[in-house]
């Protein structure tokens, strides 16, 4: 149920004195396009649930799992049944440098099925469902264990991620130095995303010619150097628009857009608005 919604923001109602809003969800009600600053996760316990994100129309079976990041624009449509709807806000555990490049890689959402997870799948549903259950019985710091539950959840898709693919080498030890390379440049990107930083500079940091870096860095994130970086400055934006003090050219040059018109164009693209609609949504 969408309490809050002003144009394709929705305001999260949190459960009073945490981050969390968590349904046993079977109403047979549509929820429109929109988008929201926590993360969200759903999964059909009975009869399926249809959403649709980026254009792309999904059809989750029951105990089907999807995760859906953070300011994604989403839809999800009307069904009979029971599913779980999981909204988390993720701005304190974004903190550990893993958290946020697996939330990258997965960008803009994964579904986790038993078919495609066979490994992963049966611990991440049991999580699921645990962070329900610690939702309802709301014990003693429920809140902590359910973010130690979501943090097993992120650290089982990245540890799946670097075992089961062989993307980068078909040695072991190098696998894993050339995964833990790439966590480190996601980390760099995004404390220097604000600045002048070129497609050069983050192949010198990582040690890797400009061609193969960028082939390694899009295997790695599932995108190009350019949208990754561009997806940071905006979230770096999203921040700065709540300071009424700034003005959208501010914004935008503490971001680091190179001028108005790209800023507006890759905010536009990226959330469906403008700037100045974003602050009057998020901030009236």
């Amino acid at each position: 149920m969408i309490e809050n919604l002003n144009g394709t923001h929705e305001t999260v109602n949190y459960r009073e004195n945490t981050n969390l809003r968590i349904y046993d969800n079977v109403e047979y009600e549509e929820y429109p396009l929109h988008w929201h600053s926590p993360i969200e996760i759903l999964m059909p316990v009975r009869s399926e649930y249809v959403f649709e994100y980026n254009d792309a129309l999904c059809t989750l079976r029951e105990g089907d799992i999807a995760i859906i990041c953070p300011a994604v624009l989403h839809h999800l449509f009307p069904s009979e049944g029971e599913r779980y709807i999981i909204q988390a806000e993720m701005t304190s555990v974004l903190n550990l440098r893993e958290i946020s490049s697996i939330l990258s890689m997965i960008y803009p959402a994964a579904v986790i099925t038993p078919e495609q997870y066979p490994d992963i799948y049966p611990r991440v549903s049991q999580q699921v469902r645990e962070i329900m259950r610690d939702y309802q019985t709301g014990d003693s710091f429920f809140e902590s264990s359910i973010y130690s539950r979501l943090i097993e959840i992120f650290v089982l898709l990245g540890r799946n991620f670097a075992s089961s693919s062989r993307r980068f080498a078909d040695d072991d030890s190098r696998q894993k130095k050339y995964v833990e390379k790439f966590i480190d440049v996601c980390s760099y990107i995004e404390d220097h995303c604000t600045e002048n930083l070129s497609l050069e500079d983050a192949a010198r940091f990582s040690g890797f010619s400009k061609y193969h870096f960028t082939r390694l860095f899009k295997q790695f994130t599932g995108t190009t150097y350019y949208r990754y970086l561009n997806q940071k400055r905006i979230a770096r934006a999203e921040q700065a628009l709540a300071d009424p003090a700034l003005s959208i050219t501010d914004v935008a040059m503490e971001s680091g857009f190179p001028s108005m018109s790209a800023f507006i164009r890759m905010f536009h693209i990226t959330k469906g608005c403008t700037p100045s609609q974003f602050r009057k949504m998020y901030h009236p």
